[in-house]
């Protein structure tokens, strides 16, 4: 498992629907992309973001990390929609799991 964290804050006077439609054209193509394994997003109550995709390893990461149309929006997150970001990338040092049916 290979997990990429992305952490972020939009800017104020964001295109919300150019967003909104960037986001989904990018989360179906990394559903695409070989070696994608879960995709999740959560808004804390101040706005932050934290997106989370599990990735089969670091290759497909990196990958969907050089994607053509992914890096073209990228570039415009950068000049149109986040204030800031913070991007964590790795393989989790510890796993721990619990599941009520595995009980």
């Amino acid at each position: 498992m290979y997990l990429v964290v992305f952490r972020n804050r939009k800017r104020a006077g964001l295109d919300a629907a150019a967003y909104a439609a960037d986001a989904e054209r990018m989360e179906a193509l990394a559903r695409a992309q070989p070696g994608f394994v879960a995709f999740k997003s959560y808004v804390a109550d101040d706005g932050e973001v934290i997106a989370l995709s599990e990735w089969a390893s670091e290759d497909a990461a990196l990958g969907w990390r050089r994607q053509a149309e992914h890096a073209a929006v990228q570039a415009r997150g950068r000049a149109d929609y986040y204030e800031d970001y913070t991007l964590f990338a790795g393989e989790p040092s510890r796993v721990h799991r619990f599941s009520r049916t595995d009980a």
